[in-house]
């Protein structure tokens, strides 16, 4: 049970790259597009609002669909961070970041 338990987390929580993001914005943009003009075109040959707003409601979830979960396309460069230091106390070497003249560690 554990192990299911731990799947659907992973699948849940999924993780996506800069570039997955960047892809995913890319396909919202063209995917959205395309069921506009798409939408234009029906109403205008079947002079009818209901068929538009259904092709429209129906590419909308289709664009929903492809985006939204986490597949594993979006995670194809992940981003490799470097280890943490470890500080040694006050005194010893650590991070040098200065916060209003005081040294935070």
């Amino acid at each position: 049970m554990a192990a299911i338990l731990d799947k659907a987390r992973e699948v849940y929580e999924g993780e996506i790259d800069f570039e997955g993001q960047r892809l995913a914005e890319g396909l919202s943009t063209y995917l959205l597009s395309i069921v506009g003009v798409l939408c234009f075109l029906v109403g205008y040959v079947t002079n009818n609002i209901t068929y538009t707003l259904w092709v429209g409601l129906g590419g909308t979830a289709l664009t929903f669909v492809v985006i939204v979960p986490p597949w594993p396309f979006f995670n194809k460069h992940p981003v490799q961070w470097l280890p943490a230091r470890k500080s040694r106390g006050p005194a010893g070497p650590g991070y040098n970041i200065v916060v209003d003249g005081k040294k935070v560690q």
